[in-house]
């Protein structure tokens, strides 16, 4: 099993969870509003005439854990639906997942996902 995280712009939320639907990717997800920065290095912007320049911008942070047959298709539509060309696309990781148990149920693995 794989846990794909995904690093997105605020606005593409709903894009890509109506994605997620369509193409049956994701039983379940979660979702947290992150701040950060990378390339994009903020944005200057003036507020009552001073220059403030913002280095931490505000993302949203998705979590999908999923069986190894689907993570290339999950990064493919996450890839479609949120690249808009500009600097601050995003990021997505991979990361192993030794195990995954469901509380209310004791079961493991994909029959817990």
């Amino acid at each position: 099993m794989k846990k794909v995280e995904a690093i997105i712009r605020t606005e593409k939320l709903e894009d890509l969870k109506d994605a997620l639907v369509k193409n049956d990717l994701a039983k379940g997800m979660t979702v947290t509003q992150v701040l950060g920065y990378g390339n994009q290095k903020g944005f200057v912007e003036y507020v009552r005439g001073q220059k403030l320049h913002t280095t931490l911008l505000a993302k949203i942070k998705i979590e999908i854990v999923t069986v190894e047959e689907r993570v290339s298709k999950l990064i493919e539509v996450i890839r479609e639906t949120t690249q808009t060309g500009e600097v601050g696309d995003g990021k997505i990781f991979v990361l192993p997942v030794e195990n995954v148990i469901r509380i209310r149920t004791g079961e493991e693995d994909a029959d817990a996902i």
